[in-house]
Order: C-alpha cells, then sequence, then structure tokens
C-alpha cells in the first residue's frame, strides 16, 4: 500500500509488522516519534503480544531489550547520539551475548558542543562493539531495512542496527509501499531463538570467561560477522523476490561500470551524489558512486570489485576522526590495498550542516583532474578558523573554542560561553 507519511513513522509500521514482543522507550531527538508511533499502538492494542516499556535511560532500555531477548522475546529498542554512548557497555554486552535485538539509529552529531543534528558520530563511535550496521538511503529502505534486520538477526543470532539520517530522513515525508501483514509474516518467521532463559532448563548466559577461552569466543564473532556478508545479501535478494523492490544488501553502483572516478557514501547523501553524478556525466565526465549499505561487517571483498576498475576513489564522510581524518576511508584504503586506485576523503556534513550539489560539484571536479588533496572538509570556513588560531596564540585564557567560532560566525547563541 503506497502512503505519503514520515520516516520515523514509516519505520514504526515496519516495526509493528514485524510483530515484536518487547519494545524498551527512552525518548532522544531525534529517533522519539518512531517509539511514540509504537507505544500509541501498544497502548490502542493494535499490537497484541507486545509489552511497551518505559524506561529511565537509554542505558536501561538496552539493558531491558537484552534481557527480553534472553527469555527468547523478539526485542526492539531506538536511540540517538549521546543516547547510544550511554549504553556503550550494554551494545558491547548485546553482541557478546549473542542476543538478535534490532535497534534504529536515527544519527546524530555527538557532543560536545551540543548539536543536534545529523551526521554519523554516532554509530561510527560503535562501529566495533560486534553488531551488524545498516545505512539506510531512503525512508523505502528504512522501512525495508527493519523487516531485513529482524531476519538477519534471528539467523545469525547477532544484534543489528539500522542507521537512518536524523530529521533528513526520520522527520521527512516520503512516499513508501506498505507491505501487508501476510507478506511481512512469510517472509519473517516465528522468532525461534538459539538461548532461552528458562528456569525449568537451568543455563548461564554471560558467564565468566578467562584467558584459556576468551580468544576463541571472540575468534567466532568475528566469524559470525564475516558469515553475515553471506546473509544479508541472501535476505535482500529474497527480500527482492517478494516484495518486488530492492533494499539492502552490502552495496550498490551508482553509474559505476565505466567509471574512472567513484564517489563511495553511506546513508542519504547518496541522492545528492547521484543527482550530482547525472550532471557530470551529461557533460562528458566518466564519475559514478557507490553506496554503502552494510558498514558492519566491512564489504571488503564486494567493495574491491567494485572499485578496482576505477582510477580515483573519492570517499564522502560524514563523520571525522580527530587528528586522523576519514573513518570509512580506512577500511576502504584496507580494501583497495596494493590496487593502484588513488583514495582522498572528503568530510562533509558535520553537525547536519548542508551538503549542496554545488559543493560536492567543486570537489568532484578536482577529484577527477586528480588535484583533490587527500582530506578535504567540504566547504569550511578557513577565515574563521585562521581567526580563532590567531586568538589561541594571543592569549592563554581562550575560553571556549565553540563559543569563540559562534560569536564569530554571528550565530544565535554566541553569547554562550
Amino acid at each position: 500500500m503506497l502512503k505519503q507519511m514520515e520516516g520515523s513513522q514509516a519505520v514504526a509500521a515496519a516495526i509493528a509488522l514485524a510483530r515484536p514482543q518487547v519494545i524498551c522507550a527512552y525518548p532522544i531527538t531525534p529517533q522519539t516519534h518512531i517509539v511514540e508511533a509504537l507505544g500509541r499502538q501498544v497502548k490502542a492494542g493494535e499490537l497484541p503480544g507486545c509489552e511497551f516499556i518505559n524506561v529511565e535511560s537509554e542505558f536501561a532500555a538496552l539493558s531491558v531489550a537484552i534481557g527480553a531477548s534472553a527469555t527468547g522475546a523478539r526485542a526492539y529498542t531506538a536511540t540517538s547520539s549521546q543516547g547510544l554512548l550511554f549504553m556503550a557497555e550494554a551494545v558491547f554486552n548485546a553482541a557478546g551475548l549473542e542476543l538478535p535485538i534490532v535497534m534504529t539509529i536515527g544519527n546524530r552529531a555527538i557532543g560536545a558542543p551540543i548539536n543536534i543534528w545529523n551526521d554519523h558520530s554516532d554509530s561510527m563511535a560503535m562501529r566495533d562493539a560486534g553488531w551488524i550496521q545498516l545505512f539506510a538511503e531512503t525512508n523505502q529502505e528504512a522501512l525495508d531495512l527493519h523487516i531485513q534486520a529482524f531476519r538477519i538477526a534471528e539467523e545469525l543470532s547477532c544484534p543489528v542496527m539500522v542507521c537512518m539520517d536524523g530529521f533528513i530522513l526520520t522527520h521527512a515525508f516520503e512516499r513508501v509501499d506498505l507491505p501487508t501483514q501476510e507478506d511481512v509474516d512469510a517472509f519473517l518467521p516465528r522468532f525461534e531463538p538459539r538461548q532461552v532463559l528458562d528456569p525449568a532448563d537451568p543455563m548461564t548466559i554471560g558467564a565468566m570467561v578467562g584467558p584459556e577461552a576468551y580468544t576463541e569466543v571472540r575468534y567466532l564473532a568475528h566469524r559470525r560477522q564475516l558469515r553475515a556478508l553471506e546473509v544479508i545479501p541472501a535476505v535482500a535478494a529474497e527480500f527482492a523476490e517478494r516484495f518486488g523492490r530492492h533494499s539492502g544488501g552490502l552495496l550498490r553502483g551508482y553509474r559505476a561500470e565505466d567509471a574512472e572516478t567513484l564517489v563511495v557514501a553511506l546513508g542519504s547523501i547518496n541522492g545528492t551524489v547521484q543527482e550530482v553524478v547525472d550532471e557530470m556525466r551529461a557533460a562528458g565526465v566518466a564519475i559514478g558512486a557507490v553506496s554503502l549499505c552494510a558498514f558492519r561487517p566491512f564489504p571488503q571483498a564486494a567493495l574491491r570489485a567494485a572499485l578496482e576498475p576505477a582510477r580515483r576513489v573519492v570517499v564522502l564522510e560524514k563523520c571525522l576522526a580527530a587528528g586522523a581524518g576519514g573513518i570509512v576511508t580506512d577500511d576502504v584504503r584496507r580494501a583497495m590495498a596494493g590496487a593502484r586506485v588513488m583514495v582522498t576523503t572528503v568530510i562533509a556534513g558535520l553537525g547536519g550542516r548542508a551538503i549542496t550539489r554545488a559543493s560536492l560539484r567543486r570537489v568532484f571536479d578536482k577529484a577527477c583532474a586528480g588535484t583533490l588533496e587527500r582530506l578535504t572538509f567540504l566547504d569550511l570556513d578557513a577565515a574563521v578558523v585562521e581567526q580563532e588560531l590567531e586568538r589561541e596564540k594571543a592569549t592563554r585564557r581562550t575560553g571556549p573554542t565553540a563559543g569563540a567560532v559562534l560569536r564569530r560566525t554571528g550565530t544565535p547563541g554566541s553569547h554562550i560561553g
């Protein structure tokens, strides 16, 4: 059924179709609309057999989901930004305990300074926690990925994060195709957990593991992630066959077959990238794009096969490893080790800064000409940066950098700090 709806509402509808048994909720912008919608459905009796649990923190939300999943319930929660960091211990525990929890991340920047707008800093901070990470390009894909996520998580007994760009997707209204309950039930079978806490059949989950076995346990977690590289595309292919549209998988190419320059990116920015690719193709430039849907596990072999024919690769990132540069770029360079391909990084959209077609066109033109620096910050105001560096040289008691930059840019709220 085609319906115009907010991205958060579309995700809530997908979660409901997956028939969760426990939903744990703590509000944090920009994911709040998802759990609010699910709460209304549970209260109205539209999700029979589902318990909606309000908790006192994000840490509690995932901790309750862990307990629910360990007793054999299909469990779901959602969070963003500082909320994901607050539950960090539980994030690692959920993966280490092999519990197939599904969690939405409404991607948002991490403070300080405080910022509620979109980038990928939050989920990138948890990239090695042992969760599968899937990134949605559109609201339709966000809807579809949540249905696939339960299937992937339960087949592998491994938790899955579905990452969607905060506000850009969560609060945007688009037309989506909502599947029927009958089709989802046929695609997503009844949850049969691999491990269950049952008083009638006592067992230990989360036992202490010493040096004599810890390496082997961690290695098996690594193997589970590697197996996901096969399961993720298989589930996506089955989804496409049943629902008639392609969503998810490991990655997708766009006009990439004969491209000399390829742009790699995650999430909603791929739509704008593809528009710029079309403009440049019309001008005779051999450029294309590769959208990464699966970031963890990282699809190293598939990405190398997609990128190796090109001469240049531009990794467009909405995150930053301070002092190092690109986070996704490190994985791309690892995948391309030994290949004669130049890899450059463009840091863009931090804290929700707009990424325009004009700005992308400028850096892509430089990339195609071979003049793009190894690390570029899109639309960086160099004058403001230089003025702040000079101020820091001139006086010891400089005060907060954030306040000084706000004053220089004339931003409302610049009186703070």
